[in-house]
């Protein structure tokens, strides 16, 4: 279970905004990033420590593990999207188990703070934007959106297939990205949107595998206008 956190509280609590940081990662880096985002007006900012340990290193974590599904990280050098999406789709399982953790971790913050599913923001960089994609697909109603910094609808043949709530959902990519490729955002968007989300996109101008200004900018724009 999830045991560690940072929180930032601006306000009286009315919404709250969960972020989850990438693999090889933590949240006290992730922290650092995102400052914009503690801004928001009446907002609780939850980042959550992924409970498990880095398989390959020691001081940082992971929300599940990627060498399991990808022993030899093929996903970042395969030639074809369709091949990349074959090897992340193997990762369903992964996801499932985090699911697993981050579903009682997120309720148990919104029954902390008074608030309901629609109150809910679920944000993530990397491996963390798989998490946030996948589970706030599996929430029993739907919340406020789902922000994606650089990640990819990984296991999405059962994400297709057990979605039981479609948030509104913001994908964000630099289309410099040399981890995971640009190619990805185009093949969220799409699968989200036969769900029946309501997708949007931004590219970041050779944007790299990380978290800029210009995208936590859209961000918070994308959060004030549902709110």
């Amino acid at each position: 279970m999830i045991q560690e956190e940072i929180v930032h509280i601006n306000g009286i609590p009315k919404k709250l905004l969960v972020f989850l940081h990438g693999y090889i990662d933590s949240s006290d880096a992730v922290d650092r990033k995102i400052s914009l985002l503690d801004s928001l007006p009446d907002f609780a900012v939850h980042i959550p420590q992924a409970p498990l340990e880095c398989e390959i290193h020691e001081s940082k974590r992971q929300w599940y593990s990627m060498h399991r599904f990808d022993p030899e990280d093929e996903r970042k050098t395969v030639p074809t999207m369709d091949e990349c999406v074959a090897l992340y789709n193997r990762m369903a399982p992964g996801l499932a188990e985090a699911d697993a953790y981050l579903q009682p971790y997120v309720e148990n913050a919104l029954c902390e703070y008074g608030l309901d599913y629609k109150d809910l923001f679920l944000c993530g960089f990397s491996q963390g934007a798989m998490c946030a994609l996948y589970t706030g697909l599996m929430f029993p109603q739907r919340i406020g959106g789902v922000i994606s910094f650089s990640g990819i609808l990984a296991g999405h043949k059962k994400a297709l297939k057990l979605a039981q709530s479609y948030p509104d959902i913001l994908l964000i990519h630099g289309n410099a990205d040399n981890l995971v490729r640009y190619e990805a955002l185009d093949f969220t968007a799409s699968n989200l949107q036969k769900l029946g989300c309501a997708v949007e996109t931004y590219t970041v101008e050779k944007g790299m595998h990380m978290i800029t200004p210009e995208a936590l900018t859209q961000a918070a724009a994308f959060i004030r206008q549902r709110i």
